[in-house]
């Protein structure tokens, strides 16, 4: 019987990427290899549950709605992350996969939207950038940068230009809650002319920042 190690099954609204604002089923599996500075979810480095991937499937569509997010942690660590992936896809959902970009996404059923990291240097993991990744990606796929510091925004700003990324992909500039000013990213990206989108972190304007669960 095939299981995933899974923290928390849950419904809020989408709180980043191109989706923001939009009800969605979260699927947040246990574990991490990371150690971002700036992680918010270390409290599913640890824990959970092991459920067999059909009750997974069976609470995501018990909640009605038609998006669903694959988090974590990191998602790519469970080999089972993909039949549930593609058991999703068949049952007629919108499914999103958020990863670090430190994991092989080539095997990820490609119907998926998947939203992947690229590690900025004050994460402390930017060595762990797989830059294979990005010829497995597709046009509709969205790639993240967490700037903590005027630094990453520049390291966001060269891997951007240098690989063309905003040509290939949705680019996302995101900032480290209560640290990086949004102001001033949102100040350098016009002055820059660099044609991305920025985003803020919606559920942490919406509830509080520390909550779980939403």
């Amino acid at each position: 019987m095939k299981t995933l190690r899974i923290h928390e099954i849950y419904a809020s609204l989408q709180g980043e990427s191109t989706y923001a604002g939009l009800p969605c089923v979260f699927v947040r599996t246990t574990g991490c290899p990371l150690r971002c500075t700036y992680c918010d979810t270390t409290h599913a480095f640890f824990d959970g549950e092991d459920l067999p991937l059909d009750l997974v499937v069976e609470r995501v569509l018990g909640f009605g709605l038609p998006l669903v997010e694959i988090t974590g942690g990191e998602p790519l660590i469970q080999k089972n992350v993909l039949p549930l992936i593609a058991t999703l896809c068949d049952s007629g959902q919108q499914v999103l996969l958020e990863t670090s970009g430190a994991f092989d996404i080539a095997e990820v059923d490609p119907r998926t939207r998947i939203i992947m990291d690229i590690k900025c240097p004050d994460s402390g993991e930017a060595e762990r950038n797989l830059w294979q990744n990005l010829e497995s990606l597709k046009p509709t796929d969205e790639i993240k940068f967490v700037l903590a510091s005027r630094r990453d925004y520049e390291f966001a700003q060269q891997e951007i230009e240098r690989r063309k990324l905003a040509d290939r992909y949705q680019v996302l500039l995101s900032v480290v809650f209560d640290g990086l000013a949004a102001k001033d990213v949102a100040a350098w990206m016009l002055e820059d002319k660099l044609n991305v989108r920025f985003q803020l972190q919606l559920h942490k304007f919406i509830w509080d920042s520390d909550a779980r669960g939403v």
